[in-house]
């Protein structure tokens, strides 16, 4: 098959789209493959990395109210359109799937007018704006959070899936050994994995900064701090380098050696962190960044809080009284940390990127026999 997958902006579009082109090329190596995104997206500095064909398009998100950038966009827009419409029939896929963000609007748009088979997957609680327009196109869409189903037209065509996760998470259990002495972890102690995303976050940096001399002088946990590139030297100039059970690092690469040796996780709640929590079973204090679109980090937040998978800490009640608190509160309840444990087990999808393609497949093979 020829197909085009799109998705970009950030590491939550991005990240789908790349775990679904391995379970692609995983069911058939022939497949042909072509990611379209942005010039100016993250996606242009990871997919090609990866072996991955890449083309751009042209497009930006329109300003919700009117201004000068409203008309640079829409501009931007069409021309996407118009570039969309080459590459759709220069390379005359047979599918086309979309993992959000705006590249993927004028692509899968396009794509319905052809006879392409075309899909979306959200990663999200609360869906963003170019997903809930092309639910009203596209033969089918897959969520990750069933309640996200009631802001979507057509509904009939959802499929709840979960988020589709990188292979790399499969056989974490391997790392552990490794993982204690590269991080230089106490084995009979419990481990706090504290990081905001790529970039980290300066709320919980400073909160982590505020509560050094409590957690230098307790003896139930340790704390991998991962502050991001951008605040490390501040961080450690105003902390030093060498406390007590904290593990300070600029960026964590693989995570996945840090999730295994991890009890519990605080972080921002990204829904493709939220999939790797859920996927190992991890118990987690969840911080929600605000003033995210549509307010959706809080929304997926609030999804696992509400099953018992998470403590949510609002960005603006994060201090280092109530991030302490909260974190000494679940380690030394084993009960608890057990239960948070198994409730984050309930929310993942171990099969989503098999289920996501199976029916992408179905979907095909439908058009093909009709």
């Amino acid at each position: 098959m020829n197909i085009i997958v799109s998705g970009g902006g950030t590491g939550g579009h991005i990240y789908p789209a790349i775990s679904l082109i391995e379970e692609l090329k995983k069911r058939d190596e022939n497949n042909k493959i072509l990611y379209v995104g942005t010039e100016k997206g993250l996606e242009s500095s990871i997919v090609p990395k990866l072996g991955i064909d890449f083309k751009t398009i042209h497009v930006r998100g329109i300003p919700r109210k009117i201004n000068a950038n409203s008309f640079k966009a829409l501009k931007e827009l069409f021309k996407g359109l118009k570039e969309a419409n080459k590459i759709l029939k220069d390379f005359k896929p047979d599918l086309v799937i979309g993992t959000g963000g705006y590249v993927s609007g004028p692509i899968l748009y396009k794509a319905t007018k052809t006879k392409a088979k075309v899909a979306f997957h959200e990663q999200n609680s609360f869906p963003g704006v170019t997903n809930r327009i092309l639910s009203r196109y596209v033969d089918r869409y897959f969520v990750t959070f069933e309640e996200s189903i009631k802001y979507f037209k057509n509904q009939e065509k959802a499929v709840v899936t979960g988020n589709p996760i990188r292979n790399r998470f499969t056989d974490i259990g391997k790392n552990k050994d490794a993982a204690l002495e590269q991080y230089k972890i106490s084995e009979n102690k419990k481990v706090v994995f504290i990081f905001g995303g790529s970039n980290g976050s300066e709320i919980l940096n400073k909160a982590t900064l505020d509560m050094v001399d409590k957690i230098s002088n307790q003896d139930i946990f340790e704390v991998i701090l991962a502050t991001g590139k951008l605040n490390y030297d501040e961080f450690i100039q105003k902390s030093g380098n060498d406390i007590r059970n904290l593990h300070i690092y600029p960026y964590i690469d693989d995570i996945d050696k840090a999730y295994s040796v991890s009890d519990l996780i605080v972080t921002s709640s990204g829904a493709i962190t939220l999939a790797e929590l859920s996927f190992l079973g991890k118990a987690s204090i969840l911080v929600p960044k605000a003033y995210t679109t549509e307010n959706h980090q809080e929304h997926n937040a609030r999804a696992f809080e509400k099953i018992g998978a998470s403590k949510v800490i609002l960005e603006k009640d994060v201090n280092a009284n109530t991030l302490f608190d909260q974190i000494n509160e679940i380690l030394s309840d084993d009960k608890l940390l057990q239960e948070l444990s198994e409730n984050s087990k309930k929310m993942s999808y171990p099969t989503a990127c098999k289920d996501i393609v199976d029916e992408l497949y179905r979907l095909v093979e439908q058009d093909e026999k009709a």
